[in-house]
């Protein structure tokens, strides 16, 4: 009798733990069988050392356009024939674009970028105290910080966020295949027009030096472009976002950890790595084997989907100690939530100085900060997204 896999992706049962039935895949081999939505059986990965070879190794590819890449739900399937910038291209090509905007994302450029991050910080925590002394958090702050922060560094009209960032709720959370299509169908269509406007009245945005040094160039296509800006404008302000959602429920859930932070504000840079490791909210980093790999014990065949779950990765007991518990003296920086090799996250500065300022800055300004609900009422997001709060209510 064939043994029993474990169905992925499944939802949360605690928004910061793994999901329970994910259990086996931590006790189990570093890879192990999983089933997908549609029966299909795929490689997940588990193992930190095994996840970080593999995660170095071409011979597993990024590419959603082959018919053996494993969708991790029907909605996305749907959009399997459609290509994806960046994050769905393999070396050479990947570089191009990569090399492309590096140096938007730097130390150097993050690091000019921080006093205009605390402005947008500050002012929406005014706002928020000037009409409190309750708020819906994602809506009022977690959403709004890296939103601004996107925009001014892309060059887009920050008045238009309603409408992006409807249109990406709907990309990564459906409902159906239509409602996806059609989001990315609307945003794309919107950010050819925001170019098209661009090139005859330029600004002073990534898009705007994209456009004079690349678009004008010949060296890129309209519709590179569109798919570059759509890309980093979702990526930039969804995963922030709900970092700082579900970073700030997970520090009112424990408050002695938050007690020390509040008293050694130094810890902050620190403490967003073990914020990083503990949360993962990108659990589920897709691959297709291109060549059979010897991996962990196991043979990884051409052809084979190859998942990595980040939850379980980063509570690998071989790596962390006590994985299931936030301790800000830890050394995670090796974590892997931002990924690994030549598709770790490109925009890892940026997120971490948004971060750090907005949590710092929310709990020093707001030391009476408490859930203004019970915490097992508060909504989250299910599995197959990305992980965070959908609402999350306070008070002070």
């Amino acid at each position: 009798m064939s043994e029993k896999t474990v169905a992925f992706p499944q939802d949360r049962t605690c928004p910061y733990h793994p999901p329970t039935a994910y259990e086996p895949l931590r006790t189990g081999r570093p890879l192990s069988r999983v089933t997908l939505f549609d029966g299909r059986s795929v490689w997940v990965v588990s193992g930190h050392a095994e996840a970080r070879a593999l995660l170095s190794d071409g011979r597993l590819s990024a590419d959603r356009q082959n018919s053996s890449f494993p969708m991790p739900n029907k909605r996305f399937k749907g959009l399997q024939t459609r290509r994806t910038a960046l994050l769905g291209l393999d070396d050479p090509e990947h570089n191009v674009q990569r090399r492309m905007l590096i140096p938007s994302f730097s130390l150097k450029r993050t690091a000019a970028l921080r006093p205009r991050i605390q402005e947008t910080v500050d002012r929406l925590i005014d706002d928020m105290v000037a009409a409190g002394p309750r708020a819906e958090l994602v809506g009022a702050f977690a959403l709004p910080v890296p939103s601004m922060v996107i925009c001014a560094l892309l060059g887009v009209p920050y008045e238009d966020h309603e409408f992006f960032e409807s249109q990406s709720r709907r990309l990564l959370r459906g409902p159906d295949v239509a409602d996806v299509e059609d989001a990315r169908d609307q945003l794309n269509g919107y950010l050819r027009e925001l170019i098209g406007r661009k090139r005859h009245s330029p600004g002073d945005g990534l898009l705007d030096e994209l456009i004079a040094q690349r678009l004008e160039t010949g060296e890129t296509d309209v519709e590179e472009l569109v798919a570059l800006a759509a890309i980093l404008l979702i990526a930039g302000h969804e995963t922030t976002a709900n970092m700082i959602s579900l970073g700030t429920f997970t520090l009112l859930s424990h408050p002695e950890q938050l007690a020390e932070l509040r008293s050694e504000p130094a810890l902050m840079p620190t403490a967003v790595e073990e914020l990083m490791r503990f949360l993962s909210i990108a659990d589920g980093m897709l691959r297709v084997a291109t060549q059979d790999i010897e991996v962990g014990g196991v043979t990884v065949r051409a052809d084979d989907g190859v998942i990595f779950s980040t939850s379980v990765i980063n509570r690998d007991e071989a790596v962390f100690a006590r994985p299931d518990s936030l301790d800000w003296h830890r050394p995670a920086r090796h974590h892997l939530a931002f990924g690994f090799g030549i598709h770790q996250c490109l925009g890892q500065n940026l997120a971490r100085a948004e971060m750090e300022i907005a949590l710092g800055t929310l709990f020093d300004r707001l030391p009476g900060l408490r859930l203004a609900a019970e915490p097992d009422r508060i909504p989250f997001k299910p599995g197959d997204t990305v992980q965070g709060m959908i609402e999350l209510p306070v008070a002070w």
